[in-house]
């Protein structure tokens, strides 16, 4: 392996190490729901679990968990998540890889290295703050479950998928 190749590979390292060292330290999280009561009352918080006759939330004004009979649910909202760094990173990383090989297949010699990083560098900001714009826009968006006159069937689907978004999907 030549030294040119060498430094390309360790700028790839980098690079992939940056990127993808958000998700080494990830802890499951809840989405995030607004429950409307049938009384009109509205609860906001942390999904922590969905279980066969209630939910069970870490509420944002309280701070802590609020248990909600099913029964006295209207509706459900989702709340979209931004997926803002996920893309900023993945951007980043394209971007990244792309200046580096673009600047490889120039040929230039080794002084060059120093132009080298800050071309890949330029380019792996572009594409993070293009990745990071897609992210955030593909991530918004609210989903509505009715509840309230829900088939019994379609009660039991919808707490399924609803269950899965949960912090704890398996509780009982």
């Amino acid at each position: 392996m030549n030294l040119k190749s060498k430094k390309l590979l360790s700028l790839f390292l980098v690079f992939s190490l940056l990127a993808l060292s958000g998700n080494l330290y990830a802890k499951k999280h809840g989405v995030d729901v607004i429950v409307v009561k049938k009384d009109g009352q509205e609860l906001q918080g942390e999904l922590i679990a969905v279980k066969e006759s209630s939910l069970l939330l870490m509420g944002y004004v309280s701070g802590r968990d609020v248990s909600i009979d099913i029964g006295d649910i209207k509706v459900i909202m989702i709340k979209g998540k931004s997926r803002f760094l996920p893309g900023l990173q993945i951007g980043a990383l394209v971007g990244g890889i792309s200046g580096a090989i673009w600047c490889a297949s120039l040929g230039a010699g080794g002084e060059a290295w120093a132009g080298y990083v800050m071309v890949s560098g330029l380019f792996a900001i572009t594409g993070g703050l293009i990745g990071g714009l897609i992210g955030a826009a593909a991530g918004k968006g609210e989903k509505t479950i009715q509840i309230e006159g829900l088939p019994d069937n379609d009660l039991k689907i919808a707490l399924r998928k609803l269950r899965s978004k949960a912090r704890v999907p398996d509780a009982r």
